[in-house]
């Protein structure tokens, strides 16, 4: 295995290096297919250890802590806006350095225990590194957005080389999910700005959702000292 390429720049094949100046355009969408798949290999290996920690709670009889999986790639439209926001060059190289959420993984866990127990089974493995941590349960955003976030660090194999791909991994209960999808319709789908009060009422919501949480959860618990 050939040492960890950090630039994830795979080799331009002879084909296409051959092509005349006005074709760079090709071999710019040759070398994002690249980069591209590199990052959904790691969002698969991320999902992998996702079921398989599932499936090893379900046999070993225990209630099992994820509900669902989900996971997403960001378009080429949101990398360059995203990059643009920051000021940043918009480059391949700039995009892999500075963005932290090009690959994305959505875990929704049933309560709020769970997100912890998923993240410290993940954190176990030996090529899982954790790069960020931010934990918007504890401190929720002004917003009343409450959910997990950890930028991890995870090696991707390829038949020659490897590469250090960085992933993003949200950890949220049911109702976190469910409030932030709506919040995120009205502020994405909504043209005019957000009145105030609109805002204080989303904020209200997202409270009363966070004590039910914690309430499903003391439920739960309460049940399980019955069997």
């Amino acid at each position: 295995m050939e040492e960890q390429d950090e630039n994830i720049l795979l080799p331009i094949p002879s084909s296409v290096q051959n092509m005349s100046i006005p074709d760079d355009f090709y071999k710019m969408a040759f070398q994002f297919q690249q980069i591209m798949m590199i990052y959904e290999s790691a969002i698969k290996q991320v999902e992998t250890k996702l079921e398989i920690l599932n499936k090893e709670n379900k046999v070993s009889r225990k209630r099992n802590p994820i509900e669902t999986i989900k996971s997403r790639i960001k378009s080429p439209e949101s990398i360059a806006k995203k990059l643009e926001k920051k000021n940043l060059p918009v480059t391949f190289e700039s995009m892999m350095e500075n963005l932290n959420d090009i690959a994305g993984v959505r875990v929704i866990c049933p309560y709020i225990s769970d997100i912890y127990t998923v993240r410290d089974m993940l954190l176990k493995q030996p090529d899982m590194k954790l790069l960020i941590q931010n934990d918007y349960i504890e401190n929720p955003k002004e917003s009343g957005y409450r959910s997990l976030h950890l930028v991890v660090e995870i090696p991707v194999y390829l038949s020659k080389t490897a590469h250090k791909v960085k992933v993003e991994i949200q950890l949220r209960t049911i109702a976190m999910d469910f409030w932030a999808s709506l919040e995120h319709q009205l502020r994405y789908k909504t043209t005019t700005k957000v009145p105030d009060s609109v805002r204080r009422e989303l904020f209200r919501v997202a409270e009363t959702i966070a004590m039910t949480d914690r309430e499903m959860e003391e439920i739960a618990l309460e049940l399980q000292t019955l069997d």
